[in-house]
């Protein structure tokens, strides 16, 4: 079970680097047209090509969650389990922390958490797709945090 626990947590882990290689090379890369329109300011719509991206995370995590399931819970279950629990920390920092796309914490103080809203804002002032700079989520270079 510990194992099982450990899996999960270094999974978890793993996604913040594959999460900005991804971002950086695929997303400011070949994908630029899926993820163009989030550059844009004030996007209109509910949805954005870019939200393409969740589906294209969840397919690993859920064939994961099948295969680890079979004959027996495996270990391929919880890979797939740390993927999730990215995917759901990336939606509350990214889309409600950051883009404030659900209204639900509007006024934090945190000073991480400000930290990353911070860096986030640097990485949007580059409406194309070179030029960028903090393609991570969860890390956040310390001069993000200065005052």
């Amino acid at each position: 079970m510990v194992l099982f626990i450990v899996i999960t947590v270094v999974t978890f882990g793993i996604m913040e680097g594959i999460t900005w290689c991804t971002h950086k090379f695929v997303m400011h890369g070949f994908l630029w047209y899926l993820h163009e329109d989030h550059h844009q300011p004030g996007y209109p719509h509910v949805f954005e090509k870019n939200d393409a991206f969740f589906i294209i995370f969840a397919v690993p995590s859920i064939l994961l969650f099948y295969f680890g399931l079979e004959p027996v819970l495996n270990y391929k279950f919880f890979i797939g389990l740390g993927i999730l629990l990215y995917g759901i920390a990336y939606f509350l920092i990214h889309d409600v922390l950051i883009h404030q796309r659900f209204k639900w914490f509007k006024r934090t103080k945190n000073r991480y958490l400000r930290g990353l809203r911070k860096a986030h804002k640097i990485h949007h002032k580059h409406l194309g797709k070179i030029d960028g700079e903090c393609f991570g989520m969860l890390y956040v270079p310390f001069k993000y945090f200065k005052k």
